[in-house]
């Protein structure tokens, strides 16, 4: 899961970006609107974390730009301005949740989560597919009742292909959503990290969409 934290105050940006890094979230960080735009149009991500005060442009012309480009990426304001007024022109603009500061660092997680899974559409926070159980609160994976070692990387892949399962992910997009700008990634990592998977868990599991990517089959 690839994240873009857009704020401007360095100290809870840093608090931010530090707790989603820990849980396993791929974190990028902009401190202005103008170059956050740029990213959002450019890359691929799979939520935005949006400040409304920001220098270069304001957080809400980001997102108005954003959706006018025919985006859908699921977006949280994250801001001090706390007026009825703001918060509706924020939903108007095309937010998707809406959070005030101060605020818990739990509760932005559990938005988080739920953004995620309605953007997958699906009602259950778990995902359970072919005999593998996914719990993104935890981040334990099982198969056939059997608790399975993945490392962040694999699992962030498997979250992936499983969000839900039936689409071809081609290797750009699986490489960008598991790689951030502060990351380094060889040029065969995603196949290690797919080979690893099928065989933790099972050979057939991801079939090779041979010069595309990558798909989990649709359950039957």
């Amino acid at each position: 899961m690839r994240l873009l934290l857009i704020e401007d105050d360095v100290s809870l940006g840093e608090g931010i970006y530090q707790a989603l890094s820990r849980d396993g979230y791929t974190t990028d960080w902009i401190k202005d609107g103008s170059s956050a735009l740029h990213s959002l149009l450019s890359e691929t991500f799979d939520l935005a974390i949006l400040d409304l005060g920001l220098p270069r442009m304001d957080g809400l012309e980001v997102l108005r730009r954003l959706r006018s480009s025919g985006s859908n990426l699921p977006v949280l304001i994250l801001t001090a301005r706390d007026a009825t007024e703001d918060r509706i022109a924020g939903l108007d603009a095309g937010a998707d949740d809406y959070l005030v500061k101060p605020f818990d660092l739990a509760e932005l997680k559990a938005r988080l989560r739920a953004l995620m899974r309605r953007s997958a559409g699906r009602a259950q926070l778990r995902i359970e597919h072919a005999g593998i159980s996914l719990d993104p609160v935890s981040h334990q994976v099982t198969y056939l009742g059997q608790l399975v070692s993945l490392t962040p990387k694999e699992y962030q892949l498997l979250y992936e292909l499983l969000s839900p399962p039936g689409r071809v992910m081609t290797r750009e997009r699986l490489t960008q959503l598991l790689y951030g700008w502060n990351d380094e990634a060889e040029s065969n990592t995603l196949e290690v990290h797919i080979h690893h998977l099928r065989k933790k868990l099972s050979s057939d599991l991801i079939r090779t969409i041979r010069g595309v990517g990558y798909l989990v089959q649709e359950a039957r």
